[in-house]
């Protein structure tokens, strides 16, 4: 057995080590669709946790609304997701999002190439190009402050999901069965502000500092 490598202390400024991307589609409130991307979410039996910053629309249409899609991205999304990144359904724009280059987006759908398809239990439409596809209730928002994590960071929220009802690709469900099979699942992951499947970096976010 060999002897693992040495290990060194760091200070990194984020702790994405890798999770699936997600697009939450929920209600703006003008009836219109918001798409969030985002990468932190554990799920638990019927319940999936979402972590998300303050101040976006995504974040408020979730209090309001109660509801949402959200939909496991594939690895060939990587690039629709960027075209989004830096768009906010917020009008106007907040200071600290213009700052970085941020910009209104009303259409996300349009600005991503994707296709909003019609839910079952809720009104936030679903994503047809993403292989998974959960809708879910909201059930508590936590907020919490990161001042203590980095001076500059704000605040974020912790969203406890109900999974109502799961939609999913027929390739890459086991035959005859409700099961998700995970040898043809392959969800695209964001490790390290990367975009990452199966191993082979596809790309980085305007956010990546490596």
């Amino acid at each position: 057995m060999t002897s693992p490598p040495p290990s060194i202390r760091i200070r990194p400024s984020i702790l994405y080590f890798g999770t699936p991307v997600l697009l939450i589609t929920s209600r703006n409130p003008d009836g219109g669709t918001n798409i969030t991307p985002m990468s932190s979410a554990w799920a638990l039996a019927d319940r999936v946790v979402l972590g998300l910053t303050g101040g976006g629309q995504g974040l408020a249409n979730l209090e309001r609304e109660r509801e949402a899609v959200l939909n496991v991205a594939a690895p060939a999304l990587w690039s629709a997701i960027e075209a989004i990144a830096r768009a906010t359904g917020r009008d106007p724009v907040p200071a600290w999002k213009s700052e970085v280059g941020y910009r209104h987006v009303p259409d996300k759908f349009a600005a991503a190439g994707l296709t909003p398809c019609a839910s079952t239990q809720v009104k936030p439409p679903r994503i047809a190009e993403c292989p998974l596809q959960l809708e879910a209730r909201v059930v508590e928002v936590r907020r919490r402050d990161l001042a203590a994590w980095r001076a500059d960071a704000g605040h974020f929220a912790v969203v406890e999901t109900e999974v109502v009802a799961v939609h999913a690709h027929a390739d890459v469900v086991v035959p005859g069965s409700d099961h998700v099979d995970p040898t043809r699942f392959d969800p695209l992951l964001y490790v390290f502000r990367h975009y990452v499947a199966g191993g082979e970096r596809l790309g980085r976010t305007f956010k990546a500092e490596v």
